[in-house]
Protein backbone atom coordinates (compact mmCIF):
# COMPACT_ATOMS: atom_id res chain seq x y z
CA UNK A 1 0.00 0.00 0.00
CA UNK A 2 3.26 2.47 -0.44
CA UNK A 3 2.53 3.02 -3.93
CA UNK A 4 0.49 5.92 -3.06
CA UNK A 5 1.41 9.61 -3.61
CA UNK A 6 1.73 11.51 -0.28
CA UNK A 7 -0.76 14.25 -1.52
CA UNK A 8 -3.25 11.36 -2.26
CA UNK A 9 -2.86 9.74 1.12
CA UNK A 10 -2.65 12.93 2.62
CA UNK A 11 -6.28 13.34 1.34
CA UNK A 12 -7.42 10.39 2.54
CA UNK A 13 -6.62 11.05 6.01
CA UNK A 14 -8.03 14.23 5.83
CA UNK A 15 -11.19 12.75 4.90
CA UNK A 16 -10.62 10.30 7.84
CA UNK A 17 -10.60 13.12 10.32
CA UNK A 18 -13.62 14.66 9.39
CA UNK A 19 -15.52 11.07 9.87
CA UNK A 20 -14.15 11.78 13.16
CA UNK A 21 -16.13 15.19 13.55
CA UNK A 22 -19.03 13.35 11.69
CA UNK A 23 -19.40 9.54 13.16
CA UNK A 24 -19.97 10.54 16.51
CA UNK A 25 -22.61 12.70 16.10
CA UNK A 26 -24.32 10.46 14.62
CA UNK A 27 -24.07 7.98 17.43
CA UNK A 28 -24.50 10.59 20.17
CA UNK A 29 -27.61 10.97 19.99
CA UNK A 30 -28.14 7.61 22.01
CA UNK A 31 -26.90 7.71 25.57
CA UNK A 32 -23.61 6.57 26.31
CA UNK A 33 -23.46 5.32 22.28
CA UNK A 34 -19.31 7.06 22.19
CA UNK A 35 -18.21 5.01 24.48
CA UNK A 36 -19.99 1.57 23.43
CA UNK A 37 -19.35 2.11 20.09
CA UNK A 38 -16.57 3.65 19.77
CA UNK A 39 -17.23 5.92 16.14
CA UNK A 40 -13.89 7.98 16.53
CA UNK A 41 -11.92 4.69 16.15
CA UNK A 42 -12.81 3.70 12.81
CA UNK A 43 -11.45 6.83 10.57
CA UNK A 44 -8.32 6.46 12.67
CA UNK A 45 -7.82 2.79 12.07
CA UNK A 46 -8.42 3.39 8.51
CA UNK A 47 -5.70 6.00 8.45
CA UNK A 48 -3.24 4.22 9.82
CA UNK A 49 -3.42 1.17 7.62
CA UNK A 50 -4.29 3.11 4.66
CA UNK A 51 -2.01 6.01 4.71
CA UNK A 52 0.75 4.89 6.89
CA UNK A 53 2.02 5.74 10.86
CA UNK A 54 2.61 9.20 10.76
CA UNK A 55 -0.63 10.56 8.99
CA UNK A 56 -2.56 7.69 11.24
CA UNK A 57 -0.87 9.33 14.27
CA UNK A 58 -2.15 13.00 12.95
CA UNK A 59 -5.55 12.12 12.78
CA UNK A 60 -5.28 10.30 15.75
CA UNK A 61 -4.26 13.53 17.35
CA UNK A 62 -6.35 16.09 14.92
CA UNK A 63 -10.02 13.65 14.88
CA UNK A 64 -10.25 14.15 18.89
CA UNK A 65 -9.29 17.48 18.97
CA UNK A 66 -11.04 18.64 16.40
CA UNK A 67 -14.14 16.56 17.36
CA UNK A 68 -13.84 18.27 20.57
CA UNK A 69 -13.88 22.07 19.58
CA UNK A 70 -16.66 21.93 17.06
CA UNK A 71 -19.09 19.78 18.63
CA UNK A 72 -17.91 19.09 22.16
CA UNK A 73 -17.38 15.60 21.86
CA UNK A 74 -15.03 14.27 23.21
CA UNK A 75 -15.52 16.11 26.59
CA UNK A 76 -12.48 18.47 27.64
CA UNK A 77 -11.80 15.84 30.33
CA UNK A 78 -11.88 12.89 28.39
CA UNK A 79 -9.76 14.95 25.52
CA UNK A 80 -6.36 14.08 26.48
CA UNK A 81 -7.01 10.53 27.04
CA UNK A 82 -8.39 9.80 23.79
CA UNK A 83 -6.04 11.43 22.07
CA UNK A 84 -3.12 9.44 23.39
CA UNK A 85 -5.07 6.18 22.57
CA UNK A 86 -6.00 7.28 19.34
CA UNK A 87 -3.09 8.92 18.36
CA UNK A 88 -1.28 5.40 19.30
CA UNK A 89 -3.94 3.62 17.31
CA UNK A 90 -3.28 5.39 14.18
CA UNK A 91 0.48 5.14 14.52
CA UNK A 92 0.70 1.66 15.52
CA UNK A 93 -1.79 0.21 12.52
CA UNK A 94 -0.11 1.79 9.94
CA UNK A 95 3.60 1.21 11.24
CA UNK A 96 2.00 -2.75 11.83
CA UNK A 97 1.07 -2.87 8.42
CA UNK A 98 4.45 -1.99 6.72
CA UNK A 99 6.39 -4.87 8.83
CA UNK A 100 3.87 -7.55 8.82
CA UNK A 101 3.87 -9.29 5.42
CA UNK A 102 1.89 -12.22 5.95
CA UNK A 103 1.15 -12.82 1.55
CA UNK A 104 -2.31 -12.71 3.08
CA UNK A 105 -4.17 -9.13 3.10
CA UNK A 106 -7.10 -10.39 6.00
CA UNK A 107 -4.28 -11.67 8.18
CA UNK A 108 -2.06 -8.78 7.63
CA UNK A 109 -5.29 -6.82 8.67
CA UNK A 110 -6.40 -8.10 11.80
CA UNK A 111 -2.79 -8.70 13.03
CA UNK A 112 -2.61 -4.90 12.72
CA UNK A 113 -5.41 -4.33 13.96
CA UNK A 114 -5.30 -6.42 17.21
CA UNK A 115 -1.67 -5.05 17.58
CA UNK A 116 -3.04 -1.75 17.73
CA UNK A 117 -5.94 -2.20 19.82
CA UNK A 118 -4.03 -4.29 22.41
CA UNK A 119 -1.02 -1.12 22.41
CA UNK A 120 -3.40 1.72 22.12
CA UNK A 121 -5.14 0.41 25.00
CA UNK A 122 -2.22 -0.32 27.45
CA UNK A 123 -0.74 3.16 27.07
CA UNK A 124 -3.47 5.17 27.19
CA UNK A 125 -4.13 3.38 30.09
CA UNK A 126 -0.60 3.65 31.63
CA UNK A 127 -0.88 7.14 30.79
CA UNK A 128 -4.11 7.56 32.37
CA UNK A 129 -2.94 5.98 35.48
CA UNK A 130 0.13 8.20 35.85
CA UNK A 131 -0.91 11.47 34.63
CA UNK A 132 -4.23 12.01 33.72
CA UNK A 133 -5.65 10.40 37.18
CA UNK A 134 -3.01 9.87 38.89
CA UNK A 135 -3.93 7.62 42.31
CA UNK A 136 -7.77 6.94 41.12
CA UNK A 137 -7.32 4.90 38.44
CA UNK A 138 -7.12 0.93 38.66
CA UNK A 139 -6.63 -2.10 37.10
CA UNK A 140 -10.46 -2.87 37.13
CA UNK A 141 -11.39 0.86 35.58
CA UNK A 142 -8.51 0.38 32.85
CA UNK A 143 -10.18 -3.02 31.90
CA UNK A 144 -14.01 -1.98 32.55
CA UNK A 145 -13.81 1.48 30.22
CA UNK A 146 -10.99 0.04 27.75
CA UNK A 147 -12.39 -3.50 27.07
CA UNK A 148 -15.67 -4.33 28.81
CA UNK A 149 -17.67 -0.96 27.66
CA UNK A 150 -16.29 -1.06 24.19
CA UNK A 151 -16.37 -4.68 23.46
CA UNK A 152 -19.17 -3.93 20.95
CA UNK A 153 -17.27 -1.29 19.30
CA UNK A 154 -14.49 -3.59 19.07
CA UNK A 155 -16.50 -6.06 17.17
CA UNK A 156 -17.79 -3.07 14.75
CA UNK A 157 -14.49 -2.60 14.24
CA UNK A 158 -12.90 -6.16 13.53
CA UNK A 159 -16.04 -6.53 11.38
CA UNK A 160 -16.33 -3.68 9.37
CA UNK A 161 -12.85 -2.18 9.17
CA UNK A 162 -10.47 -5.12 6.81
CA UNK A 163 -14.21 -5.09 4.49
CA UNK A 164 -13.99 -1.18 4.03
CA UNK A 165 -9.80 -2.11 2.91
CA UNK A 166 -10.70 -4.26 0.69
CA UNK A 167 -13.73 -2.31 -0.85
CA UNK A 168 -11.53 0.52 -1.41
CA UNK A 169 -8.83 -2.11 -3.34
CA UNK A 170 -11.76 -3.45 -5.08
CA UNK A 171 -12.79 0.49 -6.16
CA UNK A 172 -8.96 0.83 -6.59
CA UNK A 173 -9.05 3.95 -4.61
CA UNK A 174 -5.78 2.42 -3.08
CA UNK A 175 -3.17 -0.15 -4.03
CA UNK A 176 -3.77 -3.66 -3.85
CA UNK A 177 -1.81 -4.91 -1.38
CA UNK A 178 -0.67 -8.29 -2.94
CA UNK A 179 -1.27 -8.01 -6.72
CA UNK A 180 -2.22 -11.57 -8.06
CA UNK A 181 0.28 -11.97 -10.96
CA UNK A 182 -0.30 -13.54 -14.67
CA UNK A 183 2.02 -15.75 -15.69
CA UNK A 184 3.16 -15.21 -19.41
CA UNK A 185 2.38 -17.76 -21.45
CA UNK A 186 -0.16 -19.81 -19.22
CA UNK A 187 -3.69 -19.25 -20.39
CA UNK A 188 -6.08 -17.13 -18.48
CA UNK A 189 -8.89 -20.32 -17.98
Amino acid sequence: MNQMSYVKRSIIAAVCIALCVVLPMAFHSVRNAGAIFLPMHIPVLLSGLICGGPLGLLAGLAGPLLSSLITGMPPMAKLPGMMVELAVYGLMTGYLMRVIHTKKTYADLYLSLIGALLTGRIIAGIVQALIFSSGAYSIATWATSYFVTGLPGIVIQLALIPSIVFALEKARLIPVRYPKRVDIGKPLA
